[in-house]
Order: C-alpha cells, then sequence, then structure tokens
C-alpha cells in the first residue's frame, strides 16, 4: 500500500474492502468511526448503492481493493458506473504480486541478455481466455511468466507450458505474498501440479515460470565503463554530462 492510499484509508468515512483478499492489519489502519463493508459478499449493484449513498451524503468514500488495481482488480464495471454517475474519482495503485515476489526473492524478472519480457497472465478455468492467449503459444517466448488465479489449474499449467518451457525450468509459488503467513515454495515446472498439491496452494498464489526464478543473469550494460550513454561517456571518452 501506497502512503499516499494509506492516508486516504484514515480518514475515510466508509470504506468497501475485499475481504477475502484484504489482510485484518490493514483494515487497522482505517478510521475507527468509519462504515467498513465486505464486498466479498455484495454485488456490483450492492456496493455501487453504498458508495453513490455515501457520495451523496458528503462522505469520503475508498473502495480497497489488493495490491495492483490494473490487473484482475474489476475496476473498470465500477469505473463505468462512477462515470455515469458523475461521481469524481481517484485510482490509486498498491503493489503488485509479481513485484512484491520479486523482492522478496531478492531478483528482478529480466536478466541481460536472457530474458527480457514478463508476462502476466492467467490459465483458463470457469473464465475463457481469448485463443491467441492460450498458455501454449504464450510459452513459446520462454518469457518471465506470471500466472495468477491459477494455482488450482496445476495439472493443466504443467501440462501447457512444457510444450515449450524445459522441465527443469525453476518454478515459485508464492502463497499470499506480503501476509504475515505468506508461504514461497521453489520447484521445478516437471514438478508443478505435485508441488501446488503437497502444498494445498488453490487461491491466492501467484505461480512464477522463469529462469529468472533462479537469479542467474549477467551483468547490464546500464553501469558498464564500456558503455557510454547519455548521462555518463564511456569510459575513455570525453564529453560533456549534464549540468557541466
Amino acid at each position: 500500500m501506497t502512503v499516499k492510499a494509506a492516508n486516504l484509508l484514515r480518514r475515510a468515512d466508509v470504506v468497501l474492502y475485499a475481504g477475502s483478499l484484504i489482510p485484518e492489519t490493514i483494515l487497522r489502519r482505517t478510521n475507527p468511526r468509519a462504515e467498513l463493508h465486505n464486498s466479498a459478499y455484495l454485488t456490483l449493484e450492492e456496493t455501487d448503492s453504498i458508495v453513490q449513498q455515501g457520495v451523496a451524503q458528503g462522505k469520503l468514500v475508498v473502495r480497497l481493493h489488493s495490491g495492483d488495481t490494473s490487473i484482475y482488480s474489476a475496476i473498470a464495471e465500477q469505473i463505468e458506473r462512477l462515470d455515469k454517475a458523475k461521481i469524481r474519482y481517484e485510482v490509486i495503485p498498491g503493489i503488485s504480486a509479481f513485484q512484491a515476489a520479486a523482492a522478496f526473492l531478492k531478483t528482478e524478472w529480466t536478466l541481460p541478455g536472457r530474458v527480457q519480457t514478463v508476462i502476466l497472465t492467467r490459465a483458463e478455468g470457469r473464465t475463457k481466455m481469448p485463443s491467441r492467449e492460450a498458455l501454449e503459444k504464450l510459452a513459446v517466448h520462454q518469457a518471465t511468466l506470471c500466472l495468477f488465479l491459477s494455482a488450482k489449474l496445476g495439472d493443466t499449467v504443467q501440462e501447457k507450458l512444457l510444450s515449450a518451457y524445459p522441465p527443469e525450468t525453476p518454478v515459485a509459488l508464492f502463497y499470499r505474498v506480503t501476509w504475515p503467513d505468506q508461504q514461497v515454495v521453489l520447484t521445478e515446472l516437471r514438478s508443478l501440479s505435485k508441488t501446488l498439491k503437497e502444498c494445498g496452494f488453490t487461491r491466492t498464489t501467484l505461480i512464477v515460470v522463469g529462469e529468472a526464478v533462479a537469479g542467474i543473469g549477467g551483468r547490464s550494460k546500464l553501469y558498464d565503463p564500456r558503455h557510454g550513454h547519455l548521462f555518463r561517456p564511456r569510459t575513455g571518452e570525453r564529453g560533456n554530462r549534464p549540468g557541466d
């Protein structure tokens, strides 16, 4: 959570939060006098009614999502209703699970000369995927693949990814990453499904696949003395730098 979001949460008069995804410790940051509504039990129409009623009463309303609002957050349908009602609002992004996961492993998902692409996606379950985004098609790139909402589909994920990734490809499973009870398990792609079942991970689990999981990389050009750029000439070269 950003400082800006935390400050708004402390000031809010009404807070709608995703109860299945928000740790209790976050809710302790709310104003003690605020109305709290767990949206896990509500429909879009019901949450919209609470928002509009609060705004009509001149109250500060916060809709609290988990992490990154730009993916799998279902905010687009909420924004549509706010626009229709001519309600002013602001979207404040948090930290995505895939970003927190890299920080936990003390690594980055891109490796110089090895992998420069990160794919954020999900496996097809009850929610269908466009055919052009099928896992076996994305796997061909052998990029760092971050799979959300897919822990229950381990068998399918493993089968489709093995069509392109080597069986020994490193995999990291992040259960409730950043929560007090987070668990991180390292395995290989050929053991992905088995590991998910043994750990009992069925939800709130991010699956990251790719050689970047192992942290194997090389030196970047950014700080290489043989590589010059706008702010620093190559070693041995003379030239003006910004501010000279």
